[in-house]
């Protein structure tokens, strides 16, 4: 006789479009606290619209405010569950803004592709919090929220480098260099999560990545959101 597995879902999405530039092109300087463009929340609407259906038994955040009101516009119509914050979760810290900058390409260049260098074990996210601390702080947290086996369907809001770190603690990946599993600005994963008897992971299921309802075969999503955020930058020194 099949026995069925203990399976779980998590929805795993990244935080919807973000005002890390103004429209004058300068660029925040306090990246934790920005809040969604307008942009955004249309994107976190449409989204709440593909999982309309699914019935969450936790929702989690990482606390920062784009995360918090991405899961808010996700869940809006809703009245449970309540939205958790895990601050280990937060998006990799970058370094300090307020340096100079001596080469302009080469600097536009690390923003448009920040995880070219990343894993070398001494690289760094823009001259600011090291990858394999970034790893230290994450994995943990995740593996706590699985190992829990209060919750079966699970809403994730958290970050674009967040993401990429999760996919590769599940997929046993290092950070990648030529080929990065690359997340669109509110675009959900779904990841399956089996357990044994002692709620042990037994494996994990990838089952969609980046999937981006309000742009479903991505024909306006080109650039990689870092890509764009250099664009618009470079506008501003032209």
């Amino acid at each position: 006789m099949f026995e069925p597995p203990n399976r779980r879902r998590i929805y795993l999405l990244r935080h919807a479009e973000a005002a890390y530039v103004a429209d004058d092109g300068t660029v925040t300087t306090d990246p934790r606290n920005v809040p969604l463009t307008a942009e955004g929340r249309i994107q976190a609407r449409k989204q709440s619209a593909v999982l309309a259906s699914i019935a969450f038994d936790r929702a989690i955040c990482s606390g920062l405010p784009r995360t918090r009101e991405t899961a808010g516009l996700i869940l809006a119509g809703r009245t449970e569950p309540a939205i958790e914050e895990r601050p280990a979760l937060e998006e990799i810290n970058g370094g300090d803004r307020d340096q100079p900058v001596e080469d302009v390409a080469a600097w536009l260049a690390h923003i448009a592709n920040p995880w070219a260098g990343a894993g070398h074990p001494d690289a760094t996210f823009m001259g600011g919090e090291r990858f394999v601390d970034f790893a230290a702080r994450v994995t943990p947290a995740f593996d706590a929220i699985v190992a829990d086996q209060s919750w079966r369907t699970l809403l994730l809001v958290l970050h674009g480098a967040v993401n990429r770190m999760l996919f590769n603690h599940v997929l046993g990946l290092g950070w990648q260099g030529r080929v990065s599993i690359e997340q669109d600005n509110c675009c959900i994963n779904i990841i399956d999560v089996d357990t044994d008897g002692e709620g042990a992971v037994s494996r994990y299921l990838i089952r969609a990545v980046n999937l981006t309802g309000y742009d479903l075969n991505k024909s306006d999503l080109f650039l990689t959101s870092m890509e764009q955020t250099a664009a618009r930058i470079a506008e501003t020194l032209a």
